[in-house]
């Protein structure tokens, strides 16, 4: 987050990510407002990688598939929860990054106001980096779902697994960007320490497993 960005206009009359129409959220997120940006589209793409899982799942159902039916029956609530998950992830990083924009924009007339305004800065760019550091945790679980379902998965499907773990990679890697960005600016040592703690090497391991679930499934189409 720099002054550059907390500069950008505040959007008026934004709606919700979770509700709107995908052309208004598209159009949001083309706009020179600060929010939705990069985040929100992170947490957009695990929502995606969710529901694509829990459609396949819903597409590996009947006497064909009876055998794994508690597997699909699982792999359809956590799906579904996911997805919902993502979401509000999105919309909360809208509100995440607003109060970061916000705090830039505190007076700072005299030694005290720049103190406090220097203190929510702070707290906020920590709050920040809290929502892409759950999101990366929420892709590793959809592509471990996904992976779960891939062997099981109707075939005429399978092909949206490896959408599904595509989608996952692209969140976690959109969104450890989001948190460099916000851990360079945060000066407390601790704060930052924490955050690594809290995500080190979970991305690595995403990008790993997504690749590895698209490289099984492409293998399955083309046998």
């Amino acid at each position: 987050m720099t002054e550059q960005h907390s500069n950008r206009a505040a959007p008026s009359g934004a709606g919700s990510v979770g509700t709107e129409t995908l052309g208004s959220y598209l159009a949001r997120l083309a706009s020179r407002q600060p929010t939705p940006g990069g985040g929100a589209a992170a947490a957009l793409h695990a929502a995606q990688g969710a529901a694509l899982v829990a459609m396949v799942a819903r597409y590996t159902t009947g006497p064909k598939y009876e055998e794994h039916a508690g597997l699909v029956e699982r792999t359809t609530k956590v799906a579904d929860e996911l997805a919902s998950e993502a979401l509000r992830l999105a919309e909360s990083d809208e509100r995440v990054f607003q109060a970061v924009i916000d705090a830039y924009r505190l007076p700072s007339d005299t030694e005290g106001l720049r103190a406090a305004k220097t203190s929510a800065i702070q707290a906020a760019l920590v709050q920040a980096a809290q929502t892409p550091a759950q999101l990366i945790k929420l892709a590793g679980e959809v592509v471990d779902l996904a992976a779960g379902l891939a062997d099981v998965a109707n075939p005429n499907v399978i092909s949206d697994v490896a959408a599904a773990a595509d989608a996952a990679r692209a969140a976690a890697t959109t969104a450890r960007v989001n948190i460099d960005i916000n851990v360079v600016a945060i000066k407390d040592q601790s704060a930052r320490s924490l955050l690594k703690e809290q995500t080190a090497g979970i991305e690595e391991k995403v990008v790993a497993a997504a690749d590895a679930l698209v490289g099984r499934v492409r293998e399955r189409i083309l046998q």
